[in-house]
């Protein structure tokens, strides 16, 4: 099925809700190191996705209120956001596609506040699992 090319200044946008952890994202702007071009911006192939690493993102796990921080990324792509047939320099080349599978990594674990009588009890669980997907501003060049 046809679908719009990825382009350099297209965005990976993350759905803020990773398991029971909800998440400040910050979208990421896409850079194409494919060869061939549409308006004048390099196309995105398979391994740029790899490039999409967004630090310093916010984040509560109830009843974890306390914020921590943490990064996103991209763990997988869906079947329909890689090209069959369209390639740049024998890679597959990245579509709009459905949704990716996502993965925010705790750096800093959120907490539970501390009492009078205890502690401060940090997030234990160190990864989230989520989704996320791409926006485009190609409007005239598609592949499959």
């Amino acid at each position: 099925m046809l679908d719009f090319i990825l382009i350099t200044g297209d965005q990976a946008i993350f759905n803020p809700i990773f398991g029971k952890a909800i998440v400040v994202v910050r979208p990421f702007i896409l850079k194409g190191t494919g060869i061939p071009t549409v308006n004048k911006k390099n196309i995105c192939v398979v391994g740029d996705e790899k490039k999409v690493i967004v630090p310093g993102c916010s984040y509560i796990s109830p009843p974890n209120i306390t914020p921590g921080t943490g990064t996103l990324s991209i763990q997988s792509l869906a079947i329909n956001q890689k090209a069959r047939k369209v390639k740049s320099t024998r890679k597959a080349v990245l579509l709009k596609g459905t949704t990716f599978i996502a993965r925010f990594q705790v750096i800093v674990p959120a907490q539970i506040p501390p009492t009078p009588v205890t502690p401060a009890i940090p997030d234990p669980i160190p990864l989230y699992p989520g989704t996320g997907y791409f926006t485009t501003t190609n409007m005239t060049t598609k592949g499959t």
